[in-house]
């Protein structure tokens, strides 16, 4: 490990934007780190010293929570850094650019870019799926390390910004009836999405099929609040040989995609909650159009013959209820986009991803033209926003969505 006085932390100029945007840009993946001040006044004072605070080691600082050490990875946060920087040392929040961890910040990266709204994913203290506070010793003290972390993104991270910023929040993993409530309370402030692990049960939860995670899924049918599933919320593919190069596990988010959407479709729950809408973050959408021939397939052949009694639906084939519940994220899929009748062209979304290192900040703008230079005008607003406003349930404004006003109140021009 490199102590901060060894390294070379550089910041690179500041991106100049484009003076006239061609895309109405709503991103639903980008993540925020976690800032030290998040949990102050948020964890009732019973907790001691045992819930998250920033403490530093040799010069590096890191988040503890009980006996829990935890540091920011150089890789989850590495916008506005050169490339030759990059690895997985501890950085320090001083090394990150601001728009990581402070909201201002943020809309000013966002303007300078050309986003319009943004979800926002945890990092590293959460975990993407929200799970990480489910792992403590004390259980109380893990719901309430949850509930504080709603509320901050509420109260800070989404409120001074309210049309810029997609409701998110975790959800409390132990227990079904407290996860319902935490639903119900947020649905009531606004907020429409949750983060939730891909595979319950490969995080020593129950699977999806227990019934244990019923009465939260029934407060998201009915609140409509989006369950998003962020690629690796769940851990790593580990079907794969030992000792290859660790690249692997990003060339496989797809694959952690098709797993993960097929675990949910026959896990018999969106048969049970029909109006459940997930939406599949950085999972690409390239192998949706295959996944939809081979269920189609199965559904004429020895999937659907009478001898097999696990399909429960008698109304909705599988792959029917594929099309209808799941919505996909891309950021760099051309060949996707070649197929994108057959994955739908209502429910492909766009995604920034920032601030990790395969996101397209600050040049999304150039990267969606040279992606969708082929598609028809009407198609292309239903990908870069269009879609997910409907989805996460954002109202555009109207001189906003024909290009009238200009969103971008941070840049001087």
């Amino acid at each position: 490990m490199t102590s901060t006085a060894e390294r070379s932390v550089t910041f690179l100029p500041e991106p100049v934007p484009e003076k006239d945007l061609e895309f109405l840009v709503i991103s639903t993946d980008d993540h925020l780190v976690e800032p030290p001040t998040m949990f102050d006044g948020r964890i009732p004072a019973k907790f001691g010293d045992r819930g998250p605070r920033i403490i530093e080691m040799n010069g590096i600082q890191s988040w503890q929570i009980e006996d829990l050490v935890l540091h920011n990875m150089g890789l989850n946060a590495v916008a506005g850094r050169p490339p030759e920087e990059w690895n997985d040392e501890p950085t320090n929040f001083e090394e990150l650019r601001k728009g990581c961890f402070d909201i201002d910040a943020r809309i000013r990266d966002m303007d300078l870019n050309g986003v319009y709204a943004s979800l926002c994913f945890p990092s590293r203290l959460a975990g993407f799926g929200g799970a990480r506070f489910a792992e403590l010793k004390d259980h109380e003290l893990g719901l309430a390390c949850v509930k504080g972390w709603n509320d901050w993104y509420h109260e800070e991270w989404k409120s001074p910004y309210p049309d810029r910023i997609i409701g998110l929040q975790i959800p409390w993993l132990l227990d079904g009836e407290i996860a319902a409530q935490e639903i119900y309370r947020n649905a009531e402030r606004g907020v429409r999405a949750v983060s939730f692990p891909e595979i319950p049960s490969k995080l020593g939860l129950p699977g999806l099929a227990s019934g244990h995670f019923d009465p939260f899924l029934r407060a998201c049918e009915e609140t409509g609040t989006v369950i998003a599933l962020h690629t690796g919320s769940s851990g790593s593919m580990r079907d794969v040989d030992a000792g290859v190069m660790p690249e692997i596990f990003v060339a496989l988010f797809p694959a952690y995609a098709l797993v993960s959407s097929l675990s949910w479709l026959y896990s018999g729950v969106l048969s049970k909650f029909p109006n459940l809408r997930v939406s599949l973050a950085e999972g690409g959408i390239g192998w949706v159009p295959m996944i939809y021939d081979r269920l189609k397939y199965i559904e004429t052949h020895a999937g659907m013959a009478p001898e097999w009694d696990g399909w429960k639906d008698k109304e909705f084939t599988p792959s029917e209820v594929f099309a209808r519940n799941f919505w996909f994220c891309t950021f760099d899929d051309p060949a996707g986009f070649t197929l994108r009748d057959r994955v739908g062209i209502d429910k492909i979304t766009v995604e920034v991803d920032y601030p990790h290192a395969d996101g397209s900040w600050p040049a999304t703008q150039p990267a969606l033209r040279d992606l969708l230079r082929d598609i028809p005008r009407d198609e292309v607003e239903k990908i870069t926003w269009r879609n997910a406003a409907k989805l996460f349930q954002i109202d555009v404004p109207e001189d906003i969505a024909t290009g009238k006003r200009d969103y971008r109140t941070t840049i001087q021009w």
